[in-house]
């Protein structure tokens, strides 16, 4: 994955997205639910491979604050109380290039549990 830095990072809260600008010309719009369900924390990704846990009834989550992290990542701090993900430029990245393909991944694996989203993203 490429190594682009951020110029550029706007929350909007109102819409509840991350706006990031990459050095190399990337622009990605990412929703508060999509980060949250995807944070990097080992509450999320679990301890190793196949132990992730499917967060579910994240529809209305916002983002209360974007910390920095040194020079390499933010802490995303959630208005259901997670903060323990670093979210990584890399990772970041990577998660605004596959936001469809990951996006489509985890409404399947919703659906596969019978959960029903609140709303219709």
């Amino acid at each position: 994955m490429a190594k682009a830095r951020p110029t550029e990072i706007q929350l909007h809260q109102k819409s509840r997205v991350l706006e990031i600008k990459f050095d190399d010309g990337s622009h990605f719009e990412m929703t508060a639910e999509y980060l949250r369900v995807n944070s990097p924390s080992a509450e999320v990704q679990g301890h190793g491979p196949g132990q992730e846990v499917l967060q579910i009834g994240k529809e209305d989550v916002n983002i209360n604050e974007v910390e920095p992290v040194g020079h390499y990542a933010i802490k995303l701090v959630f208005d259901d109380g997670h903060d323990s993900g670093i979210f990584s430029w890399e990772y970041l990245y990577k998660l605004g290039v596959e936001q469809e393909e990951n996006w489509r991944s985890y409404l399947k694996r919703l659906e596969e549990t019978g959960y029903k989203r609140k709303v219709d993203a």
